[in-house]
This record gives structure tokens, C-alpha cells and sequence, in this order.
């Protein structure tokens, strides 16, 4: 039986490298075959390229996560019952939408304008592990796997340098950014439910290095200007300091360097080079600082977005990654466990969907969707939008421990659903149904982990590529397949 000798996939720099868990039993397959190691690399390079033909392959060169956290109401948005009991059925009149015979209610009409360029999945499901707490349901989005450690009153420990990394930091590890950009960045604030705090934003394992840039501009989570207050001064020279002057000192350390062989060869393996490099190129071209000046957009184009957080949230996704980030992750600025304009919607939820989170969902969601059609940038970016759950189809039931008012929906991890646009994704296509009380899928179910395979398949990642953990542990990036029916 063949084995692949060489360095660990966390000391690889090159994604093509890396083995999956099928390349392994192909390998040790081979020789019963009659395969030698070479021809069967070279048909792995071979069917590498194209994904061995499966649809969706490799069409996404950036993406835009627009995360729901809090977990948003599917009946009360985007897949509503009729002829259902009072407790379940919506409070929301349905509208028609611009696919024959689905609607959404009435809290989306300019999403029902659009939906003609999006997919709908509507059996995103799972069953939870014990109890299903938004921080325990938004690790497993975030990272494809399910966390370990839950206290009696479900919140998390916080977060690990051991932890899964986020689906972001293993995309830029392996396709990092072409232009002088952040790869990375997450706004307008951090995953959240309660205390807990990013747990599942970071890169975990895989080191600091893969972490988002991270802009959460000051202000509470009520303060809807708070993106006028961006400050970015770390990605700005400083007065005193011109971009000749940095350049300077760069060749003076390349001089140094070149008179230095014994530090550099113990340094080898750590790419300071390549990191000096990158950061040298970001702070000097400006092109990250231009990004984040949303004042060069138009009036009417922001208030389009909607003169909110989660609205210019969207409109500067777009400035990012137009200027070559490869991943946006939007977070709803309103954390789990709250009030307001909050998707945890325990209390008030006629109220508070229909006059404040909605609204926002809805302008910021359809004109990200347009605008980025307009630029020619949806064909090759990836959008995605989807919470961590749904709600409960009958109102004022406990499903997790938590009271709930008449005017309430409890966490439903059974059935809820997500959106996807652009990269090669069907328009006007709605993938699976939820049963007739959107209690649970009745066709094509969707777990988080194939969401995230998807997301990994559509830029050319096969999601059971390997990485090490902290212990070097081999782990895939996720224990699940691409949902290809997405894509046309």
C-alpha cells in the first residue's frame, strides 16, 4: 500500500497539496488497481481542475455572507402557511412573488421582486446535540462542526485558539487573496449571544495569521448610524510617514536580510517575507482605505441599502469585495438574546419584525443583490444568507427552555431557510419544501454542513480537503458534500 511522505498540510502553502480523505483510500486502493503513483496524481491534478465536472465548480472568486444571527422566522418571512391553525399561521398577510406560486408575507416585498435571481433553500435542517442555544447552532454554521463543551444553561465556552476555524479563514488559507486587500473581513459586529463573543468568527487553529479583519465601529447595537463612525486609521500612513519613505525601509531590511543567511534559514519556513510584503502593499496602496470610504457612493444607492447599520453593512460588503476581499461576512447588528430590532424573536414578534428587523432585511438583502448584478459582479460572487436556525411553527411553545409570549416563536433548528445568489447559483429556484406547517422538510433536506460544502465547492475546494489541528490531528475542512442541484 502507498503512503504520502511529506511535511503536515498546516506547513503546506499550496491547496493543491493538501490530500482528502478520498485521495487517501485512493492511494492505498492504487495498487490493487494496478495505478502507479504518479499516473494516479496526475489524474488527480486532471480532474482537480474542473471538480470532475460537477456543476458550480470553482465559479465563486469572492463571497458575501450575510448572517442572520439570532435566527429568523421563516413562516413570517419567506415561507408562509395557509389553511394551518391560528397558532401557527402567520400574523403576516401572504404576497405573490415574481415565481409563480411562491410567496413570501408581506414584511419582503422588495426581496419578492427579486427573487427571480436567487435560490431559495427551504429544508435547511438539523437535528440539535443536546441543547440547541444560538452559540452552539451559530459554531456549527460557522465552522461545519459541532462544538464539545455546553454548560447546563447552553451557553458556550468561550472562545479557543482549539477551535474549529471559521469557513472564511480556511478560504483564504487555501485561495488567498490576488490583490493587495484584506482577505478577510467581518462587520458591523461579532458573532454574539449573550456573554459568549466570536465564538466561531476567528480562525481558530489555524492561527492568528487567518483571523478576519474585523470593523465594529463604537455604539450600541441601537445606534443605526454607527457605520458613519468607521475608523481605519491602522490601515492609514501616517502623516509624518510618506509611501517612499516605507518603501525605503523596506529595502533597507531586504539589505539587512541579504546580509543575514543563518536568521533568514531559521526563519524560512515562516513566509515574514511574503506577510511584510502583503502588509506593506495594503497600507501603501490605499486601496483597503478607499474601500471603506462609503461617502463615495451615492445618496440615492445608500438609501436604497437603507440608511441603517445592516443596510450600509451590505453597500460596504459590496466596496470590499469589488476591491478584491475575498470574504464579507455581514452579521445582523443586533446580538442573539436581545431586543428590538433582534431576530430572536421570544416576545412582540408582529411588532418588532414588521417595523424594524424586516425592513432592514429586506431593502439591505434586495439591493445587494441588484447592485452587484448591475456591476457584473454576481456572476462570479458568491452570496449567501441564512441564520442558525428558524423559529417555531406554533407560537408560545417552549422548544428550547425559554418563555415565549402568544406573540412569540421559540429556536426550531427542524426546518427553516436560506438564500444563495450569484457564483453559478440557479435563479428562480427553490430547492426542497417544508412540510404544511414548515415544521420540517418534506423534500431535498439541507444540513449546515452541506451548506458549507457548497460554499467550499463553489471556489474550487473540496470540502474533504485536510487540515491539521492544534494536536496535528488531520481533521476535512467539513464531514459533508456539495448540495450541486444549487447550481445551474
Amino acid at each position: 500500500m502507498f503512503r504520502l511522505i511529506g511535511r503536515s498540510g498546516r506547513d503546506l502553502c499550496d491547496q493543491s497539496m493538501f490530500p482528502t480523505r478520498r485521495d487517501v483510500l485512493r492511494v492505498g486502493a492504487s495498487g490493487m488497481l494496478g495505478i502507479s503513483l504518479p499516473t494516479l496524481l496526475q489524474l488527480q491534478s486532471a480532474q482537480g481542475s474542473d471538480g470532475g465536472g460537477a456543476p458550480g465548480w470553482n465559479r465563486a472568486k469572492r463571497m458575501i455572507m450575510v448572517y442572520l444571527q439570532g435566527g429568523p422566522s421563516h413562516i413570517d418571512l419567506w415561507d408562509p402557511k395557509e389553511n394551518v391553525p391560528d397558532k401557527v399561521r402567520s400574523v403576516f398577510k401572504p404576497i405573490s412573488t415574481k415565481i409563480p406560486g411562491i410567496q413570501f408575507t408581506e414584511n419582503l416585498p422588495k426581496l419578492s421582486q427579486v427573487n427571480d435571481k436567487f435560490t431559495m433553500i427551504r429544508s435547511m435542517s438539523y437535528t440539535p446535540n443536546g441543547l440547541f442555544n444560538h452559540t452552539a447552532a451559530i459554531y456549527q454554521m460557522m465552522t461545519g462542526y459541532t462544538t464539545d463543551k455546553v454548560s447546563p444553561s447552553g451557553q458556550l465556552e468561550p472562545p479557543s485558539p482549539k477551535d474549529f476555524p471559521n469557513f472564511g479563514s480556511n478560504i483564504i488559507r487555501l485561495r488567498p487573496a490576488d490583490e493587495p486587500m484584506l482577505p478577510f473581513v467581518m462587520l458591523p459586529r461579532p458573532l454574539q449571544e449573550s456573554n459568549v463573543v466570536g465564538k466561531g468568527g476567528a480562525a481558530g487553529f489555524l492561527g492568528k495569521a487567518f483571523d478576519p479583519y474585523t470593523l465594529y465601529p463604537e455604539g450600541d447595537d441601537m445606534d443605526l448610524n454607527k457605520m458613519d463612525k468607521i475608523n481605519v486609521s491602522d490601515l492609514q500612513l501616517r502623516p509624518e510617514v510618506f509611501a517612499v519613505r516605507l518603501k525605503r525601509r523596506a529595502h533597507l531590511r531586504d539589505l539587512i536580510n541579504a546580509q543575514m543567511p543563518t536568521i533568514n534559514a531559521a526563519v524560512e519556513n515562516q513566509q515574514l517575507d511574503e506577510y511584510f510584503d502583503q502588509a506593506l502593499s495594503l497600507v501603501v496602496s490605499g486601496k483597503a482605505r478607499e474601500a471603506f470610504d462609503l461617502s463615495q457612493e451615492s445618496e440615492m444607492l445608500r438609501e436604497a441599502y437603507g440608511r441603517n447599520t445592516f443596510g450600509q453593512s451590505c453597500l460596504l460588503a459590496r466596496r470590499l469585495i469589488e476591491a478584491g476581499t475575498r470574504v464579507v461576512e455581514v452579521i445582523w447588528p443586533k446580538v442573539a438574546n436581545s431586543d428590538n430590532h433582534s431576530w430572536d424573536h421570544h416576545v412582540d414578534l408582529s411588532k418588532r419584525m414588521k417595523n424594524q428587523s424586516a425592513p432592514m432585511l429586506d431593502a439591505g438583502l434586495s439591493t445587494l443583490v441588484e447592485d452587484l448584478e448591475q456591476r457584473g459582479l454576481l456572476e462570479d460572487t458568491l452570496v449567501v444568507a441564512v441564520g442558525e436556525f428558524g423559529r417555531s411553527p406554533e407560537r408560545g411553545v417552549s422548544t428550547s427552555g425559554n418563555g415565549n409570549s402568544d406573540d412569540g416563536r421559540d429556536h426550531w433548528p427542524y426546518c427553516y431557510t436560506s438564500v444563495l445568489a450569484g457564483a453559478g447559483i440557479k435563479r428562480g429556484y427553490v430547492h426542497g419544501a417544508s412540510d404544511k406547517t414548515a415544521s420540517s422538510p418534506v423534500d431535498k433536506p439541507v444540513h449546515p454542513a452541506q451548506l458549507l460544502a457548497t460554499i467550499y465547492h463553489a471556489f474550487g475546494i473540496d470540502p474533504e480537503t485536510i487540515v491539521y489541528n492544534h494536536l496535528n490531528q488531520p481533521r476535512e475542512l467539513v464531514k459533508a458534500q456539495a448540495v450541486t442541484e444549487l447550481f445551474a
